[in-house]
């Protein structure tokens, strides 16, 4: 057993001191609450809705940034997954993930699918998402709209991923009444279809007008919602993610037939 938090957050915009203390004290928090896993927000240490790509760079850090040492000594022993500005080694900026252990980054991956604005500041990630091995168990990565392609979650399930840390900025957007937000169906489906835990931590607040989902959500392996809300944590069995096998005739995996879905690669 394992326990997952996220820590929902309200980042400030462009204010990289607030953003460094924000995070590195919601990180320590759900450490001393026994967190082995912590997900924080899509671009936590930056915010979101920036109006130019000069903007967004003034906040742009790389991964050796003294912030991420203090996101590892806050962790303790626990795995870390939040979202960062990233400016890379050739100058571009992308919105990336950070995986950070005792030992510092372990991997940064950069979202390849981009949303909307983000596509005039932002430089879309060319590798495929990582599973990265931890304390934990193997943890994958995601970012917010790459949920959105079941080949991303199928992806990380086939390469091992017990667990896919998801920070995310969504949107609010109209639902029905009494409805979980769509992108919360969509990891329920994903979860159950790849027989893995999904861990969602969304953004709260307003930013710039732009209302947010504050839809932070913890799946289990069985496509069941464990935990929601700002502070959401759920101990998960990582074992159960690791077996596909519905029963003693149906295999997840097994019963996979790729010669069938060439038509995906096109």
């Amino acid at each position: 057993m394992i326990r997952v938090a996220c820590r929902q957050l309200a980042p400030r915009l462009g204010d990289l001191p607030a953003n460094r203390e924000l995070t590195a004290s919601a990180i320590g928090a759900a450490a001393a609450g026994g967190a082995d896993v912590v997900v924080l927000p899509e671009l936590a240490t930056s915010g979101y809705v920036f109006e130019s790509r000069e903007e967004a760079a003034a906040v742009a850090v790389t991964p050796s940034h003294p912030l991420f040492e203090e996101w590892a000594s806050a962790a303790g022993r626990a795995v870390v997954v939040g979202g960062f500005c990233e400016r890379g080694e050739d100058g571009r900026l992308y919105n990336s993930a950070a995986v950070v252990d005792r030992g510092g980054v372990r991997v940064v991956y950069r979202k390849t699918h981009l949303w909307d604005g983000e596509k005039l500041l932002f430089t879309p990630g060319d590798r495929p998402p990582p599973v990265v091995p931890t304390a934990a168990g193997p943890v994958g990565v995601l970012i917010c709209y790459d949920l959105e392609f079941p080949e991303m979650t199928r992806t990380l399930a086939l390469a091992g991923a017990h667990l896919v840390a998801a920070p995310v900025n969504w949107p609010l957007v109209d639902r029905p009444e009494g409805e979980r937000p769509p992108e919360v169906v969509i990891a329920m489906a994903a979860a159950r279809v790849n027989r893995m835990v999904i861990a969602c931590c969304d953004r709260s607040g307003t930013e710039r007008g732009q209302e947010w989902t504050a839809g932070t959500t913890i799946v289990g392996a069985d496509g069941w919602v464990l935990a929601e809300g700002a502070h959401a944590t759920a101990d998960v069995d990582l074992d159960h993610a690791a077996s596909k096998a519905l029963n003693p005739r149906n295999d997840l995996f097994r019963d996979r037939r790729p010669s069938l879905y060439t038509t995906l690669h096109r």
